[in-house]
């Protein structure tokens, strides 16, 4: 339902996904509220806001897929100076990302199914 959605961070009126774009399940273990970013192709594009201490469910557009499917995920926490980022993600159709951002961010684990 519609009410579910909004707690799980989906935004309400969230367009449906296109063919090709890639689930992101942030689970933020930080107590801040962390703005979220993709790096492509030498380029950072802001995707939206991972509440502190919930799951954010995003949508990384297929435009936003770098030269050979690839981009890391980029984690700036409000009110710090410590940064999240993972390695290089090389996605295939039809996978997903979860990114666990630890109380640490420097601990923080990406996950690819």
């Amino acid at each position: 339902d519609r009410r579910a959605e909004a707690d799980l961070g989906v935004p309400i009126d969230a367009p449906a996904g296109r063919s090709g774009d890639i689930p992101l399940q942030v689970v933020n273990r930080h107590w801040l509220d962390v703005t979220i970013y993709v790096i492509h192709d030498g380029q950072r594009t802001r995707l939206g806001m991972a509440g502190g201490s919930a799951q954010t469910r995003m949508v990384v557009p297929s435009g936003l897929l770098g030269i050979g499917s690839e981009l890391q995920l980029y984690g700036d926490p409000i009110g710090s100076s410590e940064r999240a980022i993972t390695e290089v993600i090389v996605l295939q159709p039809g996978q997903f990302i979860e990114w666990s951002l630890a109380s640490g961010l420097a601990r923080s684990t990406v996950g690819v199914y």
